[in-house]
């Protein structure tokens, strides 16, 4: 494949728009955002990336349950106008959405009605190159929101009215950074982490005030001279060793601790950067405060195969072994479901088994929950390497749920996806693909034999045992997962564009519904003038569209015909 094929497949940037704000608003009515509500927020909103801090992905509303799901039907639906990957979940305060798109818009809905109040339309640069082009949503403080935007800058906008109060710029695009994340808002702090691990950028977590965008702090995730960890990696190869931090943080409000997930090493061959590599693929705790690093724990070492493990992993309070954990849960790229243990200045190593079958681990050291690696399957510089599963892993980005009432987690998996490529010494050109690898070498397959692929699988992380998995047979499953007190799960993110409710305690089929486009943001659930109401976004694109395409070219019956463009997607009972 050559670049302009690269290009032109999908894997940059769009048309300019101009920054404006327009729509019918103002919004009349709209209700500030404090820390007593984001931390404990009313059960009808939606006001974090996973809903709460814990980031369990869990609503409290069961008005919608397992007994009359069937029921649901669609009230309104709002195109967005824009084509590629809709990953956001949207954005509820007290009756009024927020949406935001590829292309850096962001739209005010009622959430009622669906009647747009306004829609913020960012000028991108034409030289921007992106390889994820999307957006993961806005976060809220007082009476402002915040977008982090793909050239690499924080935008806070009037609620409002969808005006420009202040913009901060991050880094530099032109060197292949740029942002895809939901901000993480904490105290009147933005936080935001930056994409690009694969243009050889070193990643970082950086805080802005919430008032005037100054910025507060900035922790590498990478550590530089003189700093704990410095001694992972030989030379320089620190300086462009990726990492990148591209997915929102949670929190534990009671510790005053961040737990953000961190990428892969670069470039992509182990060999190319020889060391465990701190913090690639790892978990940090931060203080919110300061950005110090309290303490991490590494998900596997000197990452050779572009497994991120950048989804931060879920607070639960586990009765696990006749005493209450406080855990970390982690269903990771690498195929492991890890359950970790936080304290105050160390993050402990519990449990860890695979949830997809993998030849690259041959086990976990009890001892310091370091996977061993099967060096056949490490990809290095010089020699084609195959693995499985596939550089997507056992689960990519889209977030995995817990329910509070169940105690179990569910997890989107792919499941007979492997795949390979032969490593390459490569030059570092700064803003430019840098994989240690060609493009066009990269490999995904299915199994011999494979009869399904995605799984939406359901596991007690006290017992570590299956309590239930529905398979896809013709389709990936690219979309997170929401949970519901009305003992439902849904879910999207397959080739056939539904969009789904499964039973949280049997995992049975009990409704879906065709939409416009495939699914691969998070549903929400959200109450008004007391409606329990179901959103989603729908609209292809990005890496669910990669694998679609990969999937085409190997014969198996599947076909790369799933059409783009967003709608904003609302459900409820029918009347």
């Amino acid at each position: 494949m050559t670049r302009r094929e690269w290009l032109l497949s999908g894997f940059v940037a769009f048309t300019c728009l101009v920054s404006t704000a327009a729509g019918a608003g103002p919004i009349e009515n709209y209700s500030p955002v404090n820390a007593a509500r984001l931390e404990n927020p009313e059960p009808g909103n939606w006001m974090l990336y996973r809903r709460t801090y814990d980031g369990q992905g869990y609503s409290p509303l069961d008005q919608i349950n397992n007994t009359n799901v069937q029921n649901l039907t669609p009230v309104w639906t709002f195109a967005t106008g824009v084509v590629e990957g809709h990953e956001a979940p949207p954005i509820i305060n007290n009756g009024v959405m927020f949406v935001a798109t590829p292309m850096g818009q962001v739209i005010a809905l009622n959430a009622k009605t669906g009647d747009e109040y306004w829609r913020y339309k960012r000028q991108l640069p034409d030289d921007l190159f992106q390889l994820h082009p999307t957006s993961r949503g806005v976060g809220l403080w007082d009476d402002k929101l915040y977008l982090a935007t793909t050239d690499d800058y924080v935008v806070a906008l009037d609620a409002k009215t969808g005006k420009v109060a202040w913009e901060t710029k991050v880094q530099d695009y032109k060197k292949g950074q740029y942002m895809t994340l939901m901000p993480l808002i904490i105290d009147g702090k933005v936080i935001v982490g930056g994409s690009g691990g694969e243009l050889g950028v070193r990643g970082y977590v950086a805080a802005y005030d919430a008032k005037d965008g100054k910025e507060l702090w900035r922790t590498y995730t990478i550590p530089g001279e003189g700093e704990p960890g410095h001694d992972t990696w030989q030379g320089d190869d620190w300086k462009n060793g990726g990492g990148s931090a591209w997915m929102t943080g949670n929190y534990d409000k009671d510790t005053k601790t961040i737990y953000w997930g961190v990428g892969n090493a670069a470039p992509w061959p182990g060999d190319a950067h020889p060391g465990d590599n701190l913090y690639t693929s790892s978990v940090l705790a931060l203080d919110p405060n300061t950005g110090k690093i309290k303490t991490h724990h590494q998900y596997h070492q000197n990452d050779s195969w572009d497994w991120d493990e950048v989804e931060a992993p879920i607070l639960v309070d586990l009765q696990r072994d006749g005493r209450t954990i406080k855990s970390l849960i982690h269903p990771g790229r690498d195929a492991i479901f890890w359950v970790l243990e936080r304290t105050p200045t160390k993050i402990n190593y519990v449990a860890g088994w695979p949830f997809v079958s993998t030849d690259v681990w041959k086990g976990i050291d009890a001892e310091s929950g370091k996977p061993i690696v099967d060096p056949a399957h490490k990809p290095v510089i010089g020699k084609r390497v195959e693995f499985c599963p596939s550089l997507w892993g056992g689960k990519d980005w889209p977030s995995a749920a817990y329910s509070e009432k169940t105690k179990l987690v569910y997890v989107p998996a792919n499941e007979n996806f492997c795949g390979g490529f032969t490593g390459e010494k490569v030059a570092l050109k700064p803003g430019e693909l840098w994989l240690g690898t060609k493009p066009e070498d990269i490999g995904l397959k299915a199994k011999p034999g494979a009869d399904h692929f995605g799984e939406l699988q359901a596991w007690d992380p006290a017992t570590g045992k299956k309590v239930w998995q529905h398979n896809f047979p013709k389709s990936q499953l690219f979309g997170s997962v929401t949970a519901t007190a009305g003992d439902l799960v849904f879910a999207g993110g397959t080739n056939d564009r539904n969009f789904r409710a499964f039973d949280a305690k049997s995992g049975k089929l009990l409704w879906e519904q065709k939409t416009n486009s495939g699914i691969m943001g998070m549903p929400v659930s959200y109450e008004v003038d007391g409606t329990q109401y179901v959103a989603i976004q729908s609209g292809w694109g990005v890496d669910a569209q990669r694998i679609q395409d990969a999937l085409a070219t190997n014969n198996i019956g599947i076909e790369a015909n799933v059409p783009q463009g967003g709608v904003i997607w609302v459900f409820a009972l029918k009347k």
